[in-house]
């Protein structure tokens, strides 16, 4: 077998790794076991082929690993769905205590309960929404 073709099955097992494991290191090694194996196909013998996938294999995975992770990892930059309603300010539609009440948040009603189940919040307050559990907003009064 020509040692291209066993270079470029070493790649796809590589690849077929990290779709299971989804570390980049094993992604970055296929890619070193795929440049060797254009290496091998230009000719090259085996001991330089070895040379040539060390050297791209380090290289990928001491520089272009972390540049992979670090956009992979980055945090999520903007809040969708209810999600994006925690911390906006609601206005009371009629009143909230610990059992019920309804609020309006940015032009939709929604069931309401008071944050603190002790405190009944008034008709026309303004109030923090401080969490959506299911379809009823969490509320506590703005000071």
């Amino acid at each position: 077998m020509d040692p291209w073709l066993i270079w470029l099955i070493i790649a796809a097992v590589l690849f077929v790794a990290e779709i299971f494991t989804l570390t980049a290191a094993l992604g970055m090694l296929g890619a070193a076991a795929l440049i060797t194996a254009g290496a091998a196909a230009a000719g090259l013998s085996a001991p330089f082929q070895f040379v040539v996938f060390t050297v791209v294999a380090t290289v990928t995975v001491l520089f272009v690993r972390p540049v992979a992770l670090r956009h992979v990892l980055r945090p999520q930059s903007a809040r969708f769905g209810v999600d994006a309603l925690v911390g906006s300010a609601a206005y009371v539609v009629s009143e909230v205590s610990g059992r019920d009440g309804r609020v309006r948040i940015g032009g939709e009603e929604w069931t309401a309960r008071s944050y603190d189940e002790t405190l009944v919040i008034p008709q026309g307050a303004t109030v923090d929404v401080m969490e959506i559990s299911g379809s009823t907003a969490l509320v506590y009064p703005r000071e």
